[in-house]
């Protein structure tokens, strides 16, 4: 039998924004290209899916329920209003103080390099044990120094970091090359992630699999999730160690979690093209249908900065020993791998969080469809609350992080019992979000009473009998191909379901 688990509190209550104008207002800065839904959308390799409809008709959407059973309703507050909240000074970039923000990351790396190269030796600890165990720990500590520098990078890539250009992209391509992330082709793929974020068809992060995709990798007739019996813990252990350890390469390699519509990339770059090794589909390859040929240049010259990185490194190895190497750089870099996997899969994937069909998602309602969450010192010193104030990130990403909490505390009275976190316990409580997201949030399906533009409205369901259970789904029949073994699985679909990838 099914249970309903309960939300850990009630400001993870929230739906999403209707308008998607940006604001003219004096106290808000001008929009980037990632922060304004109005712009021509040559930037995204989808242009020409889902049309932004704000006169969509607000009845006859039924009942829309999120995982944990909370009634779902679509707020009518607009973005007009979330800019003309925050005050002006929020938009205001230093180049000196991201500078500084750098530069202290900078020295934390090097001062525990030094300090670990210089004391943790045979000569001052005799102990192997005990220093392979204070060598593990400098691999944690570089992981967490090496993230928040990597999150610099990323404000860089939102024109967050400085009024400059040059200065935010110089900057972004160093230290982004540094940690071995092909830094404007990230900075591409992620600004079509915020333009669209939550849409089903053009997102460019964490797309979740729908009823019948999951159906089909399992090997289950799709009528059967909600009567099978629940996955074991070591099997959503598994998942989770494999997603924390290859999620973030398997990202820039093969495009996995993000859209496989490459079809519909304009300039026809994505003919043929699916997602997966050797396909062409990925962030290394100028041609990919993620980019258009205008990017290309900045494809090779991301590409430019790995191969420097690569060639460093390989000389450090040659020279001071490749176990050195791995201590010293690849163990911090998976480190530096898991916390952003986990970091993103958290902002993206809860069971309160909705998603959207292209016929009924806008800018607004995309935006609004991610969560603030907690991490304490951590998150907001030593990764510069990239945590705690995703909401308005996704929002107007240009404000700097050191600006976020102000303007995320400005925004929360216009949205309401609408603004989504979950702050409990801290940063036990992110760790401890991770599990539940994975054992609640498998694939997505409209809510059973959803009528109208309501089915355009997705959340997560499970097998594992935690929340609001699955759709009950009626006779006819679909061939979904990805059998196990290259054999097909028919599937029960009702008329109600959503069988269109």
């Amino acid at each position: 039998m099914s249970t309903t688990a309960l939300p850990r509190n009630e400001a993870m209550r929230r739906t999403a924004a209707v308008d998607s104008t940006p604001s003219t207002s004096s106290n808000s800065s001008a929009a980037s290209p990632s922060d304004t839904p109005t712009q021509s959308p040559s930037s995204s390799s989808l242009s020409s899916l889902g049309s932004v409809d704000e006169s969509l008709p607000k009845s006859s959407r039924g009942k829309m329920l999120d995982t944990y059973g909370n009634e779902f309703q679509i707020p009518d507050y607009t973005i007009k209003q979330i800019r003309d909240a925050i005050p002006a000074h929020c938009f205001e970039r230093s180049g000196a103080r991201g500078l500084a923000y750098v530069a202290r990351d900078v020295a934390s790396l090097a001062a525990t390099f030094y300090v670990f190269n210089t004391y943790v030796t045979p000569e001052t600890i005799p102990s192997t044990p005990v220093r392979a165990g204070l060598w593990a720990l400098y691999t944690v500590i570089q992981g967490l120094f090496g993230t928040g520098l990597w999150v610099l990078a990323h404000e860089c890539g939102h024109q967050s970091f400085s009024p400059s250009k040059t200065l935010n992209d110089t900057v972004g391509w160093i230290c982004h090359s540094a940690l071995l992330v092909p830094y404007f082709s990230w900075k591409i793929s992620h600004g079509k992630h915020h333009k669209a974020t939550g849409h089903l068809e053009r997102d460019m992060v964490f797309i979740p699999k729908r009823r019948e995709e999951y159906a089909s990798r399992m090997g289950y007739l799709i009528h059967e999730l909600s009567e099978v019996a629940e996955e074991t813990p070591i099997a959503t252990a598994i998942h989770m160690f494999s997603q924390q350890i290859g999620g973030w390469l398997m990202y820039l390699t093969t495009n996995v979690t993000d859209h496989n519509n490459h079809e519909k990339q304009v300039e026809g770059k994505g003919q043929g093209k699916k997602n997966g090794l050797w396909t062409g589909v990925n962030h290394f390859n100028p041609s990919s249908p993620l980019y258009e040929r205008k990017d290309e240049k900045l494809i090779w010259l991301s590409d430019l900065g790995l191969a420097i990185t690569a060639s460093v490194l390989f000389l450090v190895g040659k020279n001071f020993g490749w176990m050195n190497l791995l201590v010293w750089y690849v163990i911090p870099y998976l480190w530096v791998n898991h916390w952003l996997v986990a970091i993103t899969f958290l902002q993206h994937t809860d069971p309160t969080l909705p998603h959207y069909e292209g016929h009924t998602w806008t800018f607004a309602r995309g935006a609004a469809a991610t969560i603030d969450r907690e991490f304490g010192f951590i998150g907001r010193h030593l990764l510069h609350g990239i945590i705690e104030t995703h909401v308005l990130h996704h929002y107007i990403s240009t404000i700097p992080f050191y600006n976020a909490d102000e303007a995320t505390e400005t925004i929360k009275p216009v949205m309401g019992q609408h603004y989504r976190s979950d702050t409990k316990d801290g940063s036990i409580g992110f760790l401890k979000s991770m599990w539940t997201s994975a054992r609640m949030c498998q694939w997505i399906e409209p809510s059973e009473g959803a009528e109208g533009e309501g089915k355009g409205v997705l959340f997560f369901r499970n097998r594992n009998g935690l929340g609001v259970p699955p759709q009950k789904i009626a006779e006819g029949q679909k061939t979904v191909p990805g059998h196990p073994g290259g054999k097909t699985t028919k599937m029960m679909l009702g008329a109600d379901s959503d069988n269109e990838s």
